[in-house]
This record gives C-alpha cells, sequence and structure tokens, in this order.
C-alpha cells in the first residue's frame, strides 16, 4: 500500500513533507527581520513542530537558513542534509548530525532518500530530490533554471510533487541581477518534468516598502506561475498552497 504524501507549507520555501511515514522539513525560516519579510504568515514555530525525521537546507541565506529560530526545536539530534556553506552554522546552532551533499550525492536516512540536485543563486545552493514510500518530491530551493535540472527525472524518475520558486526575484543593486526563477522559467521547469502536481513557493517575500523600492524586484503573485503552466504543459495541475494548509497528494 503507498503511503500519503502530505505537504504543509509554513511559509515561503519552508514546508512540511511527510512522505512514506516520514516527515521533512525544508529550508527553515520562523522569525523576520529588517529587509526580510515573509510577505505571509509563518504558520509554524519550531516548539510546534512534529518529530521530523530529517531537515533539508539549500543555501545559508537567513530566510532559508534561520537556524537561530530553528534551534528552538529541541530534538538537536536531527538529521541535517545541507549545502556545504551550512555545515558550520548548524553545527554552531547546536545540531551535531549534520551532512554535507554535492549534487548528484545522495543520502540515506532510514527509508528515506536525500538526493542532492544543482541549483545557482546569489551563493552557493544545491535543490533536492527527497524520496520515500514509492513517493519522490523535487525542492528546488530558491534556484535560478540551469539546464541539468531538466534531466531530473531520467536520473531519479517521475517526481509526485515540484515545489518551485516562480518570483523572479531580481538585486537592484550594483546592478540588476536575476537570481531566482520566474514564472515562466518554473513552467518551463515544469513542462520538463511532468511531476504529478506543480507547487509554487518563494513569491510572497517582501523586502518592505523600502527595500522593494531600492534593492530587490519581484513578481509576488502565483497565479503567473498557475497561468504559464496552464499555457505551456496544460495537463500537469497545480495547486497554490496557503501558511498551514495541509495538502494530501493522492496516489
Amino acid at each position: 500500500m503507498t503511503e500519503p504524501l502530505v505537504i504543509t507549507r509554513i511559509t515561503h520555501s519552508c514546508h512540511l513533507i511527510q512522505i512514506g511515514g516520514l516527515t521533512v522539513l525544508t529550508d527553515p525560516w520562523f522569525s523576520q527581520r529588517a529587509f526580510y519579510h515573509p510577505g505571509e504568515p509563518i504558520a509554524l514555530q519550531p516548539e510546534a513542530l512534529p518529530r521530523l525525521d530529517a531537515v533539508v537546507i539549500s543555501h545559508e541565506h537567513y530566510d532559508h537558513c534561520d537556524l537561530a529560530a530553528f534551534s528552538r526545536y529541541p530534538r538537536k539530534d536531527v538529521p541535517l542534509l545541507v549545502a556545504g556553506p551550512v555545515v558550520r552554522k548548524a553545527r554552531k546552532a547546536g545540531f551535531g548530525n549534520v551532512r554535507a551533499l554535492e549534487p548528484w550525492q545522495s543520502a540515506r536516512v532510514g527509508d528515506l532518500t536525500v538526493s542532492a540536485a544543482p541549483g545557482k543563486h546569489g551563493v552557493y545552493e544545491v535543490t533536492y530530490v527527497i524520496s520515500a514510500g514509492g513517493r519522490s518530491v523535487y525542492f528546488a530551493g530558491d534556484t535560478l533554471l540551469v539546464p541539468e535540472l531538466h534531466t531530473l527525472t531520467d536520473r531519479y524518475g517521475p517526481l509526485d510533487v515540484a515545489l518551485l520558486p516562480v518570483n523572479g526575484l531580481h538585486t537592484r543593486m550594483p546592478r540588476s541581477k536575476q537570481v531566482v526563477m520566474n514564472a515562466e522559467e518554473a513552467a518551463e521547469l515544469t513542462a520538463a518534468l511532468r511531476p504529478r502536481l506543480a507547487v509554487p513557493q518563494h513569491y510572497a517575500f517582501t523586502a518592505g516598502r523600502v527595500g522593494d523600492a531600492l534593492i530587490l524586484k519581484s513578481d509576488k503573485d502565483p497565479a503567473l506561475f498557475v497561468d504559464a503552466v496552464h499555457r505551456l504543459v496544460p495537463d500537469v495541475p497545480v495547486r497554490v498552497i496557503d501558511p498551514g494548509e495541509p495538502l494530501t497528494v493522492a496516489p
């Protein structure tokens, strides 16, 4: 019997993924500070998290690697599978079971397999294919679209869900530079991967009125991704998940 797959969005790119009877947290973010606002509610705090079997962290930016807040999670032996630069920060925050994965490396945590894939961002980033119980989820952090990502299903097989960033974030200074894939690029990747379900993430984020005017530029409407997928690959369904909303993905 296939285990249920349930995804609960906490905020931004932080999700609980219940897969194969195991629970994985992605890119923890539980607080906010100047120029870093989720732009939407934070559905859970670390103290309210269920027992985690693993945590994956794509890169070291605060809004994906909020280890100061996540250190309130009581089980410091939970396995953390992370991009290389995160290792030192995670250990400094008190977590003892930390392992770096390079692209195309995999790690097992019980019946869970976490496979790292390439990513490209303003800092070093990896993305992840998370598999257990005959189900599989691709978690893309906030990467740009890079050609290697088109090969994921060739390497790892069909995907049940693809969690993809969609806001096309640009840094304005010192010159405009795109650092996250946009809705059209995320739809292109959806067409290449053909997951059973596509879910947008990383869109409501704001640096505040001043920060958005001077520092960052992005599209905050996930409907742009929904429309692009419907146009490019209409047979792949898309679901926008509100923070705190559990989504059960049928077998």
